[in-house]
């Protein structure tokens, strides 16, 4: 840990240890989904967010895969800023090695957690070239489902900013043609704290739940109708259908004079 002014205690990143762990994660996404794909609409918005601007990325909560897809989605459009994000206290103290990774501890449901979060996250928020990522629905929940109020940690922080752009970030982790699910994510318009100044806590609240839910939806519609047009692959992945079977398409394709082909579908390719 480093001090800041504010003296409270900030996780020191290793670069060494961040760079392996996102090789790995990216063999692992590689391996268990057939492509990764943004939605084109907010990109050229997020990345083009000052780099002297605080970032906070905020996001829904599906499912395991949200800190490895946030890592992914903070490399690809945010690759000059550092990546902090909070994590249960006590699952940190397990593996501590996740704070040289950028996590911070989170005591869930005592006023002296609460206290620390906003501590802790205004702190790093302070440094040049940082960014945050919450998941505020605070438990799992399907994409489409729209019943977890966010919890309030992140509104309180945004009434205490003075200057800072909060981006919400919309996941999906849907199966379409392959056998593997794809992972589309979507970058809504970020929120310029400095012209919103007179919001108080609660009007934070209304307005970072809207515009979290506003981009799930436009995410949804790019889902359900399959629009490929509406995305750009920023990783690929797994295709086929099996080593056995895969070989015996293979096999087919030789003696027929075919173009063998690994995926099922054209979508995503």
């Amino acid at each position: 840990m480093s001090e800041t002014p504010t003296n409270q205690p900030v996780p020191e990143i290793s670069p060494f240890l961040l760079r392996g762990f996102r090789r790995y994660s990216r063999r692992m996404i590689r391996k268990q989904f057939h492509a990764v794909a943004l939605l084109r609409e907010g990109l050229a918005q997020a990345r083009g967010i000052a780099a002297d601007q605080p970032l906070i990325v905020y996001g829904n909560h599906p499912g395991w895969w949200d800190p490895l897809a946030a890592h992914l989605v903070c490399e690809t459009c945010f690759p000059d800023r550092d990546f902090f994000a909070p994590i249960d206290a006590a699952a940190l103290q397990r593996y501590q090695i996740l704070a040289r990774l950028g996590f911070y501890p989170l005591e869930m449901g005592t006023a002296t957690g609460a206290a620390n979060f906003l501590r802790c996250s205004r702190a790093i928020l302070d440094r040049p070239a940082t960014s945050l990522w919450l998941t505020p629905e605070g438990r799992f929940c399907d994409p489409r489902d729209r019943s977890a109020e966010l919890m309030p940690g992140l509104a309180h922080l945004c009434s205490r900013l003075e200057r800072c752009a909060i981006v919400p970030l919309a996941i999906e982790y849907p199966f379409w043609e392959e056998r593997l699910p794809e992972m589309l994510l979507a970058l809504g318009d970020p929120i310029d704290v400095a012209a919103h100044r007179d919001l108080k806590k609660s009007d934070w609240g209304s307005m970072l739940a809207e515009r979290l839910r506003g981009t799930q939806d436009q995410l949804a519609r790019v889902a359900i109708a399959r629009d490929t047009e509406a995305l750009e692959i920023s990783l690929r992945g797994g295709r086929g259908s099996g080593a056995v079977y895969d070989l015996a398409r293979r096999v087919r394709s030789l003696f027929s004079g075919t173009r063998y082909q690994a995926s099922h579908g054209g979508k995503l390719q």
